[in-house]
């Protein structure tokens, strides 16, 4: 039996986000991917971007299916993966100059994606050209883009009442207090969005 989890969108949105972190983490070094999942999208991008060391990390119990992703793949650019909560108060300290996050900001409560930016703004204090790439759904003046992220909302919602898509202008608001500024906004199939903040400098 495979010990990999699989994620079917994990493979439908893997090229899609591939073409947009080509161009943003090109002259990057050290990425820390937040909220790893399966661990799917770290083995896809490390092998297709040699030049970065992937790091990486999730909650505890998703741990060992990243593992079984990366002992599976064993590219030499992918760390053992690290355990992050957002909600901790004190995260580990990789020496990254580049963040992407996939799909987590809409499950995460809102103080959870107010702990992210925090955190990512001290993990890129002193990293020039800091990146962070967050791909998932968003809403744009407090509207839903399509029917289909109207219902994934009422769904999430359903499930956990802190959850649902965030808007686009709280989300770069906080990006803003972190230190970030907003570079690209990129349409995604399926009614998602590849948004990517850097640091002056």
């Amino acid at each position: 039996m495979d010990p990999r989890p699989h994620a079917p969108a994990c493979e439908r949105n893997r090229d899609p986000i591939l073409a947009v972190l080509r161009e943003w983490f090109a002259d990057r070094r050290r990425v820390l991917e937040i909220g790893s999942g399966t661990g799917q999208h770290a083995v896809h991008f490390a092998a297709a971007m040699p030049w970065l060391e992937w790091q990486a990390s999730d909650v505890a119990d998703h741990l060992p299916g990243v593992r079984a992703w990366l002992d599976d793949a064993q590219l030499p650019n992918t760390p053992a993966p690290l355990e992050l909560d957002v909600l901790q108060p004190q995260w580990p300290e990789p020496g990254a100059d580049a963040v992407f996050t996939a799909n987590t900001l809409h499950i995460m409560g809102w103080d959870g994606v107010q702990a992210f930016f925090r955190g990512v703004g001290r993990l890129l204090a002193d990293a020039p050209g800091g990146t962070l790439v967050a791909y998932g759904p968003f809403n744009y003046e407090g509207t839903f883009t399509s029917d289909s992220n109207r219902d994934f909302d009422a769904w999430l919602k359903a499930r956990d009442p802190r959850s649902g898509i965030r808007d686009f202008e709280a989300v770069d608001a906080l990006a803003v207090a972190a230190g970030l500024r907003l570079v690209d906004d990129v349409a995604m199939p399926a009614n998602n969005r590849c948004l990517a903040w850097r640091r002056p400098g």
